[in-house]
């Protein structure tokens, strides 16, 4: 890689040298109209109008549309606009929120308008193109001043002022469109890398399903004769298989969560207890509190052995319907049903048929609407019954044939892991002159 002939000290730590004919100024001095951010009050949504953009449509270093917060009417539009609006080559950075220093360049022409937790920065085009800013700001570098800047109340977040006269590198203006131009053409190349590695993750992940999906329902024996179930979640089964509820192989019940008013049950305890998010797992293997002997004795908290299948019965989001095995003696809440496998079937068998069936589960439970799943739906739960030793031989085909896929995925994910860190650092380096990349 190139280098500049002449450096000088910027005099920021988190920048370091640069070229000696760049500059250093607070970025607020490369900007047409001063930073400033959507409205800081929460308007009327409406089913069609002006989209109404805000942190959660900021994805992948572009505006999401799709993702919009909802839409509001021209009256709100042309009133907020007053204010700010978007124009085709303005930056937008989240300022507050989990996702705080993600960035997008306005790419459209098309009438929008934005909430206040995105600060909009439109760069003075005799100062600074919109991508070189971007570009700088997508910096490694420039993301840890952002970072130092942070202030943390329920969230982080990083106030208008500190944003603003955070420094900026300042090449020429024909430099900066040849580093811009530069950094787009490599930075399309590794993401066009990074996206096929991705998909080839996805179909690893889809193989993986497919092999748990035909050895739990099928078996292993590609030529073994099938019959019909009569049951939908199975379809057809091996003619030797039979189908039974999940009552008749197992027992269930429910956890209990003691009183969260009396201290003295959640303090210096020593029984794992686990909430019902530890189910977006495979396998459980710590806790989410301990309580004491006293809650245990005077809740409905009951002790649930190693092994045991967890279910979320209830939860946002995802979680009902979800499943796993926890690996250690605990309790648990009462939104979580307990299956306690019987002799009659290998519990890590169970497992892959209850991952399988997560939509079937759910349904029981209206779905992704908030109704809830009961111990009485579980265990009507429909299931493939034959040998347990057949089942444990179906559960070492499925560990084995994953291991294979799973080495697979795991090569795939270093290599996005190491195109992501390769791009970041090819951005920052060449922002802050380290690399030249001009003639």
């Amino acid at each position: 890689m190139k280098t500049y002939e002449k450096y000088k000290d910027s005099g920021i730590e988190w920048i370091g040298e640069i070229p000696k004919h760049w500059e250093i100024v607070p970025i607020k001095y490369s900007l047409e109209i001063p930073l400033t951010d959507g409205p800081h009050e929460t308007p009327k949504l409406h089913q069609s109008g002006i989209p109404f953009i805000s942190a959660e449509s900021i994805k992948k270093d572009k505006i999401d549309f799709s993702k919009k917060r909802g839409f509001i009417s021209e009256e709100e539009h042309q009133r907020f606009s007053l204010k700010y609006k978007p124009q085709l080559g303005d930056v937008y950075m989240i300022k507050s929120g989990a996702t705080t220093g993600n960035l997008a360049r306005v790419e459209t022409d098309r009438e929008f308008n934005i909430w206040s937790p995105l600060a909009a920065f439109r760069p003075a085009p005799e100062k600074t193109t919109t991508d070189f800013l971007f570009f700088y700001m997508k910096s490694s570098r420039f993301f840890s001043a952002v970072e130092l800047g942070w202030n943390y109340g329920t969230q982080q977040n990083i106030g208008m002022n500190v944003l603003e006269n955070l420094k900026m590198v300042r090449p020429p203006l024909s430099e900066q469109k040849e580093i811009a131009k530069y950094l787009d053409k490599k930075t399309t190349e590794i993401d066009q890398l990074i996206a096929e590695k991705e998909q080839l993750v996805t179909l690893y992940q889809e193989e993986k399903t497919a092999v748990i999906d035909q050895a739990v329902t099928k078996g292993i024996n590609q030529n073994v004769k099938l019959k019909d179930s009569g049951i939908e979640w199975l379809g057809d089964i091996p003619e030797h298989w039979d189908a039974v509820s999940l009552k008749w192989v197992s027992n269930i019940y429910s956890g209990g969560t003691p009183s969260k008013n009396k201290p003295e049950y959640w303090t210096n305890g020593t029984i794992p207890w686990l909430n019902s998010g530890t189910v977006n797992q495979w396998d459980i293997t710590e806790p989410s509190k301990y309580i004491t002997e006293e809650a245990l004795n005077n809740s409905s908290a009951k002790w649930i052995p190693e092994k045991a299948i967890l279910m979320a019965l209830a939860g946002q989001g995802k979680t009902k319907g979800m499943v796993a095995q926890v690996q250690f003696k605990c309790t648990c809440n009462q939104s979580m049903g307990i299956i306690i496998p019987n002799n009659k079937i290998d519990n890590r068998f169970l497992l892959y048929w209850l991952k399988r069936n997560y939509q079937n589960i759910r349904n029981l439970g209206g779905g992704d609407k908030r109704d809830g799943i009961n111990l009485e739906m579980i265990g009507g739960i429909p299931l493939p019954f034959f040998k347990v030793s057949e089942q444990t031989e179906i559960v070492q085909h499925i560990e084995r044939e994953s291991a294979k896929i799973n080495a697979k995925i795991d090569k795939a994910e270093k290599y996005i892991k190491l195109l992501t860190e390769y791009r970041t650092a090819l951005i920052s380096e060449v922002v802050t002159g380290k690399i030249k990349v001009i003639d």
